[in-house]
């Protein structure tokens, strides 16, 4: 109760913390050594403690007061561990401050930081009167105050976390320093320490790190039904199969590693493997987790799902086959009842039973009118008296109908009564009129295949024929997207002279170039001219997309072509090549080799020459050989000199001004002996045109 101290040279302690490590904290000393005391706070312990009995502690506390006020000095009652306080204690302690006169009392939590300032602002405004009289606030009013003081401030500090830590991989340190300056770091750290900022610190980066794994996981088991696809397509090889042994015949498979990837550690979601991010491989663990397992088993159902919808499709195709009341141009609807159960309900969805049916009626369809057009050509001598225009009455029609009326032929049709008079129709057209483009064989007309078999043998044929004195000139389009025939008829021509000549095995010839890079449909963009016929085209390609280009163009000019008498497009020379892309380099090998092969299909099927980068030597980025492109233009040129011949002996033997024993003669100039002329001959004399013989009858050879 002493108002008056003296401790000479004494340091100052804020803490006891900072008992025994004084070095180690900023020193001061108190001052002079003497220290008057202005007030006192008188604190009671209102927790239950041990082996103490708190009547005993406040009469102490009791006596000590008779001490204190004897001074003179202001007195405050604290009353501590009010968050263990029992209620009875709180009781009797605010009893005893009532009994004493203007003796205040401030309930605190040292532990909670619960009116611990209160408690030394109210004693300081006791000492000094110019000071506003503070507000006592009980303890558990002020606990609800502080608590939503804090809650907003660790809100705001949990804001500057997210918006400052964006990766699990930053550190606390770093972070700390970043935050220092920011008033959210500095009134949580004010209110509940450093400490627990760092724990929200950690709490937030363990949370950005499962976020990372769980994205990854997403990934991973998005990828493993893929991957189940490609490695193990076949139900019968893993139907039988335990987990266990369908594991090891995953990593038996050729492209497992392409699929998978096995790590020395588990579980991969504990190693490095989660920061790859540019090895999306799946883990081979993680085959061992619940969701992958339930994939495995959904993949399993998958193939067994569809090897039933497979068999019911079978089963509905038989059905319809076997079906009589399934018949020409049925609609869906009228045959549904008599094809359709409860499995084929069950297993099939609308859509493909309806497709399967629509695939159906069209080769029922196809095949009635083959069988009616064969039931015309057997009653030829129907249409022997029509009018030359070929436009029959309706008498006549209905006589016509009436004579085929009781045929099987014709009745497979009266669904299709439209589709029936159009072929009675087309086939009086065709009497009338015997062309290719009216022959009911279409593509199978042994006029049209002459000219095909003979054009295709000698596209691919580059042997040398007699010259021809008078070809003098090549007419060539070069075909590429994208800047590519420009650019490959920029070179040609800087291989010619000044006015465009080539020389080809000590001949000049004019080289004319008609370089298309867009829309053939178009006439601006149309392979042939009324001051150009192509005698051969260079396809260019670099991409599986410049590749679709080329072909596309290729069949629209065919398909513009169609029907005209001078139909040279569709025997057009065609070579294929792959150049390099712009820039120089081969580009990746895969790459290289998938293009390569695309392009040998596609000349396949376009019966052309290929040439690929090793072969031809042809790229950007370096010189073209003028030897190889020499070659590829006498091939052009050798070709259209056979083209010429191929359509001339055609359209000679086709207007009765050649015969067969003429046609072998230009077969054994082409081809350089007979043997090879016998060759192409005998399919073309063994086929049958389907041409009405003078004054009626059968077709005939």
């Amino acid at each position: 109760a002493a108002t008056k101290l003296a401790s000479a040279e004494k340091l100052m302690y804020f803490c006891t913390d900072q008992l025994g490590l004084e070095q180690d904290f900023e020193q001061k000393q108190m001052p002079d050594g003497k220290l008057p005391v202005d007030g006192f706070l008188l604190c009671v312990d209102v927790s239950r403690g041990m082996n103490r009995n708190f009547d005993e502690q406040l009469k102490f506390v009791s006596n000590l007061y008779n001490q204190l006020a004897k001074t003179k000095k202001p007195v405050v009652v604290v009353l501590t561990k009010c968050d263990e306080g029992v209620e009875r204690y709180i009781r009797d302690a605010h009893a005893f401050a009532l009994g004493k006169k203007n003796l205040q009392v401030v309930e605190t939590s040292a532990r909670s930081n619960v009116n611990v300032e209160l408690a030394f602002g109210t004693l300081v405004q006791l000492v000094d009167k110019s000071r506003g009289k503070a507000k006592i606030i009980p303890y558990f009013e002020a606990l609800k105050q502080q608590s939503q003081q804090i809650a907003a401030a660790k809100d705001k500090y949990e804001w500057l976390v997210s918006r400052i830590v964006k990766s699990h991989h930053e550190v606390w340190a770093n972070v700390s320093r970043k935050m220092q300056p920011a008033p959210e770091y500095q009134d949580y750290v004010y209110l509940e320490g450093t400490v627990k900022a760092k724990k929200l610190f950690l709490q937030h980066v363990q949370r950005l790190k499962q976020e990372h794994i769980e994205r990854r996981r997403k990934l991973y088991l998005a990828k493993l039904p893929q991957a189940l696809d490609a490695l193990v397509p076949d139900l019968d090889e893993i139907d039988h199969l335990s987990r266990a042994k369908a594991e090891k015949l995953l990593e038996a498979k050729p492209d497992f590693l392409k699929w998978f990837v096995v790590l020395e550690e588990t579980p991969w979601d504990a190693t490095s493997h989660v920061d790859n991010v540019d090895n999306e491989r799946i883990p081979f663990d993680l085959l061992e987790t619940p969701a992958a397992e339930q994939l495995y088993e959904q993949h399993l159902e998958k193939l067994r799902d569809e090897r039933k919808r497979a068999e019911m499709r079978r089963a509905f195709r038989e059905n319809l086959e076997s079906s009589p009341f399934v018949t020409p141009g049925k609609p869906w609807e009228e045959a549904r009842s008599f094809i359709m159960n409860e499995d084929f309900y069950l297993w099939l969805e609308e859509p493909v039973y309806m497709e399967i049916y629509g695939k159906h009626q069209k080769q029922l369809i196809d095949r009635a009118k083959e069988d009616f057009q064969e039931l015309l050509l057997e009653y030829s001598e129907l249409f022997y008296e029509l009018e030359l225009d070929a436009k029959p009455s309706k008498e006549k029609m209905g006589v016509i109908q009436e004579v085929l009326g009781e045929e099987q032929r014709f009745k497979a049709l009266q669904k299709l009564q439209a589709e029936r008079d159009a072929l009675i129709l087309k086939h009086i057209h065709f009497v009338y009129h015997p062309t290719k483009e009216t022959c009911p064989g279409c593509a199978g007309c042994v006029d049209a295949r002459v000219e095909q078999l003979l054009g295709s043998r000698f596209i691919r044929q580059h042997r040398n024929p007699l010259a021809d004195p008078n070809v003098d000139r090549i007419n060539l389009v070069i075909l590429g997207k994208d800047g590519l025939a420009r650019e490959l008829a920029n070179e040609i021509r800087a291989l010619c002279t000044s006015d465009d000549k080539y020389v080809i095995e000590g001949k000049m010839y004019e080289l004319a170039l008609r370089p298309i890079e867009g829309n053939v449909r178009l006439p601006v963009n149309a392979f042939q001219t009324p001051t150009f016929q192509p005698h051969g085209c260079l396809c260019l390609y670099n991409s599986k997309e410049s590749l679709s280009y080329v072909v596309e163009s290729i069949e629209k000019s065919r398909e513009c072509s169609v029907g005209r008498r001078d139909n040279h497009l569709a025997q057009l020379p065609l070579t294929l090549i792959l150049v390099n892309k712009r820039g120089g380099g081969d580009g990746g090998g895969e790459t290289l080799q998938s293009l390569i092969q695309q392009g040998q299909q596609i000349a396949s099927k376009l019966q052309c020459v290929f040439l690929d980068p090793a072969s031809a030597g042809i790229g950007y980025g370096r010189n073209i050989n003028e030897k190889q492109i020499g070659q590829v233009l006498k091939g052009l040129l050798d070709a259209k000199r056979n083209l010429n011949l191929v359509v001339s002996a055609t359209s000679a033997l086709r207007d009765g001004a050649a015969d067969a024993a003429d046609l072998r003669v230009a077969m054994c100039l082409m081809c350089g002996d007979p043997a090879g002329a016998d060759e192409v001959l005998l399919p073309i004399l063994q086929a049958q045109p389907c041409r009405p013989a003078p004054g009626g009858g059968a077709a005939v050879l």
